[in-house]
């Protein structure tokens, strides 16, 4: 009961769709625009950086605030399963974020929830994630590439964190759970980048910039 509870929860936050607030209170549907994604890297393409700064940071808190509910309501009394209570509600809120139903099912691709997720899971994760995005990012300005290279150390790590012993008090069966639960976040959100990844191998993809380039 209490994970079903937990994605509830998560499910809810996650449709605080920031981008399409924000791009409405601006006068535009955000999925009408750019690449259609209600998510951070459109809202900064299409609305400026300072629209760009606010939903990564709406869409990264929505996922802390529910792990954080979910751990105050279940962290004492299930203080065994607290990780596995965790990544059901992160999940909840990337699945709401993407699939939000009060707009057709059609939000985001998902990352800037799942930053809330590894800021929220366990500290050891904060710097591999923040290395790979921001690595990947800063030397090629590919958000895409940043993206999935932080979902593909987040499950390496997941699975080593785990079977090295740092979710102490969780069965194996219990610790299988919370890997098949990160695998499944991770193929979906390779899934929701296939056209990227394709435009990826093929040179094409388009480069994202904080900030204008200086003009030459």
């Amino acid at each position: 009961m209490e994970r079903i509870i937990c994605l509830a929860i998560g499910y809810l936050f996650g449709l605080f769709q920031t981008a399409y607030i924000y791009g409405k209170m601006h006068g535009i549907d955000i999925r009408q625009h750019g690449s259609g994604n209600a998510g951070t890297t459109n809202a900064l393409r299409v609305l400026g950086t300072k629209a760009g700064l606010i939903v990564f940071a709406g869409d990264v808190l929505k996922c802390i605030f529910a792990v954080v509910i979910c751990t105050l309501l279940f962290g004492k009394s299930q203080s065994d399963i607290v990780y596995l209570l965790k990544i059901y509600t992160a999940a909840g809120a990337i699945l709401g974020h993407n699939f939000p139903f009060y707009l057709n099912f059609k939000g985001g691709k998902g990352i800037a929830a799942t930053a809330g997720l590894i800021l929220s899971f366990h500290p050891s994760f904060i710097p591999v994630g923040v290395l790979m995005f921001f690595g990947a990012f800063l030397i090629t300005h590919y958000v895409s590439l940043g993206s999935l290279l932080v979902y593909a150390a987040f499950i390496i790590q997941i699975i080593v964190s785990g079977q090295l012993g740092l979710f102490r008090g969780m069965t194996q069966s219990e610790l299988l759970e919370m890997y098949s639960i990160a695998l499944f976040l991770t193929v979906m959100a390779y899934c929701k980048h296939w056209g990227n990844i394709k435009r990826l191998v093929k040179g094409e993809e388009r480069k994202t910039y904080l900030f204008k380039k200086a003009q030459s």
